[in-house]
């Protein structure tokens, strides 16, 4: 079988994979379909995934502008956690990082998770004290979180620098133990694959360029690849969530921020464990091919550019070296921008429109990634019955006008 192996994978690069069975199909789109997803990235294959699995909704589109994951799914640096504040996001981050623990066996696609613990540091003691508020908060959400001293933040970090008379002291840590990183890639190609083996079409190189209206309600989308009708369309497009919203003549509380990333060359594994401070703006982890996957915060502008800016790159790299001077000799091996939706409360919109039949989910700023099952799963039962679930429920557009905000700013921002 080995062999056999060997030879099958030769033949098939020889070939330049001419040969492989394709992990989804790429079928043309139908004229009328039962619902469409709008953003072939994680959370709207999520979607389209569960509203097949979960509710039957099999005659589904999912339409892709580019190619499945080559957006900001593919442009985050990979972290879960399910730490929040609030009861409203610990409830559905806590969902999401539940369907993260069996997402590789629902699919049957390996996502790689890996549960190696996420750590928030603090320097001064108002930072302190303000882990020690949220770990609370947290824990009496039923979810898991706790407190290190410095000694323990040494001991399961020995490479960052406890000094006391660093910059930075580090006074101790938060720590949730079931947060961590997935495959960011895995997590978009199993919920395609999931969702195609379910009847789902998914539709690459396929732009929206207009929402069709009839007397109030949704009727399809016109695109690059012609008119698709459909009764209900769900507008998950991260980063252009406003954009597609005015088509239709809504205005969402959104702005859209270039948020950079970068990783290192490889280096043996010697960082076992997700590591963040919002003091000196940087966090750290290692992936499984050996790079340091380092994020930091949002560029100070509003922006669609996938790039990045020199100042942001010199403060990042300068808060690693202040964390982790054994790193100062490494070099960097490349660098990228995403862009990320932000509300003023820097909590997401899952949400019924004004429109009846379009639902717009965006605005999870920097958190998408680790929300991405929760999210598909709350979004597909609000497409499939037309009302919210309890979970999504106060993620509605209307808390803008209400006040009912959920203010995550503190748990969403900078180095998170």
């Amino acid at each position: 079988m080995g062999k056999y192996s060997i030879f099958s994978l030769l033949r098939n690069g020889l070939s330049f994979h001419e040969g492989w069975e394709k992990a989804w199909r790429s079928p043309e789109p139908k004229p009328e379909y039962d619902a469409i997803i709008v953003g072939g990235g994680g959370h709207g294959l999520a979607t389209a995934y569960y509203l097949a699995k979960e509710h039957g909704l099999t005659n589904v589109a999912v339409l892709e502008k580019g190619w499945i994951g080559g957006g900001n799914t593919g442009r985050n640096t990979t972290i879960i956690r399910s730490n929040y504040l609030w009861d409203e996001s610990a409830a559905i981050y806590e969902k999401s990082l539940q369907l993260y623990e069996g997402l590789s066996q629902d699919l049957n696609f390996n996502i790689m998770l890996s549960q190696r613990g996420v750590m928030n540091l603090a320097h001064n003691l108002h930072d302190m004290r303000e882990l020690q508020r949220r770990v609370h908060a947290i824990r009496l959400n039923g979810i898991d979180s706790e407190i290190l001293t410095t000694a323990q933040v040494k001991e399961m970090v020995p490479i960052l620098n406890c000094s006391p008379k660093s910059r930075y002291p580090i006074l101790g840590a938060s720590l949730q133990r079931r947060g961590g990183v997935a495959r960011h890639d895995a997590v978009a190609w199993g919920y395609a694959r999931g969702a195609d083996k379910l009847g789902v079409d998914i539709i690459q190189q396929c732009e929206v360029t207009g929402i069709l209206r009839e007397g109030g309600k949704v009727t399809g989308v016109e695109t690059t690849r012609g008119t698709i009708r459909a009764p209900k369309v769900g507008l998950v497009a991260a980063g252009h969530s406003s954009v597609l919203a005015e088509m239709a003549g809504i205005r969402l509380p959104i702005n859209s921020y270039p948020l950079q990333a970068m990783v290192s060359e490889p280096v043996k594994p010697i960082h076992h464990c997700v590591v963040m401070s919002n003091a000196v703006h940087v966090y750290v982890s290692q992936s499984d091919k050996g790079e340091l996957v380092l994020g930091a915060g949002i560029d100070g502008y509003h922006g669609y550019s996938q790039r990045g800016s020199l100042h942001v790159i010199e403060g990042q790299l300068g808060a690693l070296c202040e964390l982790f001077p054994i790193f100062s000799r490494l070099r960097l091996m490349r660098q990228w921008g995403g862009i990320v939706d932000t509300c003023p409360d820097a909590s997401p919109i899952i949400s019924k429109s004004p429109i009846d039949g379009l639902y717009i989910n965006g605005g999870w700023g920097t958190g998408g990634f680790k929300g991405t099952p929760g999210s598909g799963w709350t979004f597909a039962h609000t497409i499939a019955r037309d009302e919210p679930h309890e979970l999504n429920a106060p993620f509605t557009i209307d808390r803008f006008t209400s006040g009912a905000l959920i203010d995550e700013h503190g748990a969403a921002a900078v180095a998170h």
